[in-house]
């Protein structure tokens, strides 16, 4: 027997629907929904331990996979079974732990996992807006100690008009991407790419998208009242002495201000602020240490941050001395690598950024295969964040999350500059050398310049800049904070990073961590961003004020060339014999494809030397030659035959057609070799195809001048005798003359 279900339905006003249904699927876990979208199904559970962890951190693990079954598909590769998550499936789970993550309570420690999967897929509906909906509605079905519904929704605007949701087609259309999640009451994060607008239209389009969220968390609620509401579990909390808080902030708050006051750089601030926790720590003996140790280093971190964010709220200074809207210094150089296609570094204060670029043909595409989208990128960037970037010494297990997040953040920022019709594939890599505050940013910056060096021609240089927030709600004073550094992300209300050009913004990711965040704020500080950005852009553009007009010496040069359909199998040759060869000799990378809708075929080459695309070039033209009729063309003698020479087209190398000894002079020719020898070169006339012999026709004669006295002779019949009248010798009776009777002997 099907066990009852309960079920809501969000009406996205467009006649889509979006229903959260449980009672079916997955019951053993501690919330369980299906949510779905026309054909599109999301499965997602959540699970906590009850057992608090010894960690001083909340464990919490969100997992979003996409299922190839899904869509019908087989997964790609040799093993043949959903493995190691895509970049898309990590990018989705960054988005939702984000939201999720700060509405646990602080003291709350036990492993907690959040498992989504799309078990079936729509080509009209992209899941991963769904995602934060369907984890905050399994959590509401939960006794998780959570602080309130969220949800999480796409907007973009397509003709003018805001959408929620939007189809892939109408995102294709719209010159908006955001991913925005809140509650009910507070935009909580905000993620996209925009075409290069305005901070007042940003704005606007949270706004929409925030009432669409507040519509799915009040499904949510009814969802769960319907189901039966848990109560709220309860766990062990953090152990707390408010005796020993209080003592702790009275001996470290004036030494941490004064330290902040000072505006000293990381390394010696990081010193000064360890050795006045070790001399709080130095009064407490080794036994009660080993007690209350954890609550004197906790306790210590609320003091400096308190001290800190008191010191920027009160004096407008900051930790390295710098006013609220002040940048650090900032220097920058191109073509610092002498062997890459392009390169740059971007310093900016105590963060440097080292991006180098590759070009190369579609072979070098990012290929994307998920269940929910298939295709590849030409233009792609990855970032990388070493230890000694930040003075340490960590164990390096691969490319985390957050490199795939912060390197798709630089790649949005810059892809809708690189213009339409760049003949490459772009690969920028961005190297973190150095790292107090937004690397990510600092990607932006020296990718800009290291594409500008390697000759791709963008439409706008782009730059970055890393936004801080600090605000206090019983005062209403606030600060906002440009190009922050690591110390005041940590500590600070909001996080929020913004690309652009000297037009609009390009790409945005913002981390609210206050409830209630006025949009006036918020314009605010989008308003500061702009002016930092625009200074910022400054510094770049003095460095390299506009692309490099050609790449360089040792770049590879591309030329692209379109060929008729038919073509491509002659170029190719048997086997690949053809364009095999054509590689070898010329040196160069030739890729072919073929366009969708016209069918031609779009023949990539790629070399460093122009002299061998040049002969790839010629190679082509020689394959695509068409002799017209009536016209004249200078040949080469390369065969000798009995009956004719075989001559080449000198315009056309590889071409060749048979000159026939009839049509090598005005007069009897006897042998070929009387007239000419391999090697002569001279010009014939093209008749097209003979009607006789069904082949091309090339005469030499027909370009001489006839004797004095020539006779023409008459022209061949059908059989190829030239005889004229009714003479019928030599001809075929073998079927007799019908008209005539039968003779008798």
């Amino acid at each position: 027997m099907i066990p009852k279900t309960f079920r809501e339905v969000i009406d996205l006003g467009d006649g889509r629907e979006i229903s959260i249904e449980t009672g079916k699927l997955a019951k053993q876990a501690h919330g369980s929904v299906v949510v779905q979208s026309g054909k599109c199904m999301l499965l997602c559970t959540v699970v906590s331990n009850y057992k608090q962890s010894d960690v001083d951190f909340l464990p919490l693990t969100v997992d979003y996979r996409e299922k190839f079954a899904a869509a019908g598909r087989y997964p790609g590769g040799f093993f043949k079974r959903e493995a190691r998550p895509s970049d898309g499936e990590v990018l989705t789970m960054r988005l939702v732990d984000r939201v999720l993550r700060p509405l646990f309570p602080k003291d709350y420690h036990s492993e907690t996992q959040v498992m989504i999967q799309l078990m079936s897929h729509d080509d009209d509906v992209m899941p991963d807006a769904m995602a934060g909906l369907a984890a905050s509605a399994a959590i509401q079905l939960s006794d998780f100690p959570f602080e309130c519904a969220i949800s999480e929704a796409r907007v973009g605007r397509v003709n003018g008009e805001f959408v929620i949701n939007p189809t892939r087609a109408q995102l294709e259309e719209s010159d908006i991407d955001m991913m925005i999640g809140a509650s009910a009451d507070s935009v909580m994060m905000v993620e996209g790419e925009m075409d290069e607008i305005s901070e007042e239209e940003m704005t606007e389009a949270i706004k929409f998208a925030h009432e669409a969220i507040k519509v799915q968390c009040a499904a949510q609620l009814k969802l769960a009242e319907a189901f039966g509401k848990k109560e709220t579990r309860e766990y062990e909390p953090e152990r707390e002495d408010v005796d020993l808080a209080q003592k702790i902030h009275d001996m470290a708050y004036d030494k941490v201000y004064a330290v902040a006051k000072a505006g000293s750089a990381k390394h010696e601030r990081s010193a000064a602020f360890a050795e006045i926790k070790e001399e709080i720590k130095a009064t407490f003996s080794e036994e009660e240490l080993e007690d209350i140790g954890g609550l004197v280093s906790k306790y210590y971190s609320k003091a400096e941050k308190a001290a800190v964010r008191d010191l920027t709220l009160n004096e407008g200074l900051r930790l390295d001395g710098r006013k609220t809207d002040e940048i650090r210094p900032i220097w920058c150089e191109v073509d610092y690598l002498p062997s890459t296609h392009g390169s740059a570094i971007f310093t900016r204060g105590e963060t440097q950024a080292l991006a180098t670029v590759t070009l190369g043909t579609s072979r070098e595409a990012n290929q994307i295969d998920m269940p929910s989208f298939e295709g590849e990128e030409r233009f792609y960037l990855h970032y990388n964040f070493p230890p000694f970037s930040t003075g340490e010494a960590r164990p390096i297990r691969g490319t985390s999350r957050r490199e795939v997040g912060h390197g798709n953040l630089a790649q949005r920022a810059l892809k809708g500059m690189v213009p339409e019709d760049c003949p490459y594939t772009v690969r920028v890599v961005s190297e973190v050398l150095e790292s107090n505050g937004s690397s990510s940013m600092a990607t932006v910056c020296s990718g800009t310049m290291a594409l500008m060096d390697a000759g791709v021609q963008l439409k706008k240089p782009v730059s970055g800049i890393a936004m801080g927030l600090i605000s206090d709600a019983d005062s209403g004073k606030y600060a906002v904070l440009s190009d922050i550094l690591g110390d005041e992300d940590h500590l600070g209300d909001m996080d929020f990073k913004v690309t652009g050009t000297s037009d609009g913004i390009t790409a945005c990711q913002m981390d609210i961590k206050v409830k209630g965040l006025s949009y006036e704020i918020l314009v605010n500080a989008l308003n500061q961003a702009r002016d930092g950005r625009l200074h910022i852009l400054g510094k770049l553009t003095d460095t390299i004020a506009a692309p490099a007009e050609d790449v360089k010496p040792h770049s590879p040069k591309m030329v692209t060339r379109r060929i008729p359909n038919e073509f491509i199998g002659a170029l190719i040759g048997p086997g690949g014999k053809v364009i095999q060869e054509m590689q070898k000799e010329t040196e160069t990378t030739i890729v072919i494809n073929e366009d969708p809708v016209t069918e031609e075929g779009i023949v990539e080459i790629l070399g460093v030397g122009n002299e061998g695309i040049d002969a790839v070039l010629a190679k082509i033209d020689s394959i695509l030659f068409k002799p017209e009729v009536g016209s004249v063309y200078e040949v080469k003698v390369i065969k000798m035959l009995d009956f004719g020479a075989v001559v080449e087209y000198m315009d056309a190398p590889g071409n060749e057609v048979l000159l026939h000894v009839s049509e090598l002079a005005w007069e009897r020719t006897e042998n070929v070799s009387d007239v000419v020898n391999m090697g002569d070169v001279f010009d014939v006339k093209y008749f097209g195809l003979d009607p006789r012999t069904r082949k091309e026709k090339v005469s030499r004669k027909a370009l001489l001048p006839k004797p004095e006295g020539y006779v023409e002779r008459p022209p061949r019949n059908d059989r190829g005798d030239r005889r004229g009248g009714n003479d019928r010798r030599g001809g075929d009776r073998r079927g007799g003359d019908r008209d005539r009777k039968p003779r008798r002997d």
